[in-house]
């Protein structure tokens, strides 16, 4: 199975000539750490995609771009100024500043000889972030990088401490997939004391000044992909649903941003047929979109349409509409993000209206953003990836058949 899209490797930023390369993984244990090495580094190119439906030209109105806008996420995250210039493969938008390493004391690092740490949020029973450690493992093998890994298994304050342990094991520079946008700052603290480059991909770390607090950060545009999932959920429904909405978790930019595009979207397209009957936070788990579907569906026999904000959720969701009798889009409309193989193999099989991709293969793109920030000429503040969409079961056969669903 070939494997999901990545982000290439050259791009041109402030018309600078920046060379980069990726990375990817992860690790199971919380508290424990594992070392992975390789081969001769290598630069990843962009694999082709596998039957998504691409986004085409509005993300790059909602990522602001044309006309130097900033959209309010991505001002969160620290950016301040859409940057022009060229784009690596697969990268949507980026913003300014350019963020150096040296302008924080952090000096270059040789990724032949140096420890890079890999700090994963989420346990991996998750496909997003099964193939998110993967990425970051397999990558550091490509390239002969010693990789430690950790997983904070949804703790804020583990994740705070595998950070902090992994820099004190010798880690020059630490990649790491937030909990949530805020709440790591003992850890972020710690690392520039350390002079320790970090480098948050999925997630955007919020509220900081860019480049001042941690490195450049990647990620998708969540609100985007709100907005999109609302499109579909719109044209599957005809605009006319009872909807259970099924929250991420709280505190997480991620809830708030598909949340936010999937409201908005509906009131930009005057959707008032689609009457919210319920909303409850399912943490992105299968276990509580299940629980929580199971209890609204009994208490809101009406629901015939759910919006999950991950495909976990939706998959949780399936369980309890077959349980109740209420499965297949027939009864029940279900539109989910992520696009992993369970969610898109939904849509051949009749369960699912639409899956909404967002990719985790960082791998790639995080080594050459971290090349850049310590040893080139920088790198954005931020960058935000091209996702794609899952709209019809013709994409969804090709994206199991290519590996592009994950």
């Amino acid at each position: 199975m070939s494997a999901p899209r990545r982000i290439s490797a050259v791009a041109a930023v402030a018309g600078l000539a920046i060379l980069a390369a990726g990375c990817s993984s992860k690790s199971s244990t919380p508290a424990a750490s594992t070392t992975t090495g390789g081969g001769a580094a290598t630069s990843a190119a962009a694999p082709t995609t596998g039957g998504a439906a691409s986004s085409g030209g509005s993300a790059s109105a909602s990522a602001g771009g044309g006309g130097g806008a900033v959209p309010p996420a991505i001002s969160a995250a620290g950016g301040t100024e859409l940057l022009n210039t060229a784009k690596p493969a697969g990268v949507e938008a980026q913003y300014g500043p350019i963020c150096k390493g040296s302008d924080l004391g952090i000096p270059k690092i040789d990724l032949k000889t140096a420890t890079i740490g890999w700090a994963q949020s989420e346990k991996e029973a998750n496909p997003f972030r099964i193939q998110s450690t993967k990425s970051q493992v397999t990558e550091a093998q490509k390239r002969g990088i010693k990789l430690i890994t950790t997983n904070a298994q949804s703790n804020v304050q583990q994740e705070n401490t595998d950070i902090k342990g992994m820099i004190d094991k010798g880690a020059k520079a630490i990649i790491f997939s937030p909990i949530n946008s805020t709440g790591l700052g003992d850890a972020i603290s710690y690392a520039k004391s350390k002079h320790v480059a970090m480098i948050p991909v999925d997630r955007n770390i919020t509220g900081v000044k860019a480049c001042q607090a941690v490195g450049p950060q990647l990620g998708s545009d969540f609100v985007l992909q709100g907005k999109r999932a609302a499109d579909a959920m719109i044209a599957a429904t005809k605009g006319q649903a009872n909807l259970l909405i099924l929250l991420g978790a709280t505190g997480v930019n991620v809830t708030d941003d598909r949340t936010k595009g999937f409201l908005d979207e509906l009131a930009a397209k005057h959707a008032d047929g689609i009457k919210i009957v319920a909303k409850q936070t399912a943490d992105f788990t299968r276990e509580k979109g299940q629980s929580v579907t199971e209890t609204e569906i009994k208490a809101h026999p009406e629901i015939n349409a759910i919006y999950a904000e991950n495909d976990e959720e939706g998959l949780g969701a399936l369980v309890a509409l077959t349980d109740a009798g209420k499965n297949g889009i027939a009864k029940t409309h279900i539109v989910s993000i992520d696009g992993t193989k369970g969610a898109v193999q939904g849509i051949i099989d009749g369960n699912f209206d639409a899956v909404i991709e967002s990719n985790p293969a960082y791998g790639p793109a995080a080594e050459d953003a971290l090349n850049a920030y310590v040893n080139g000429d920088g790198y954005p503040a931020v960058t935000i990836t091209i996702d794609e969409g899952y709209l019809t079961k013709d994409q969804a056969s090709k994206g199991i058949s290519s590996g592009t669903a994950y």
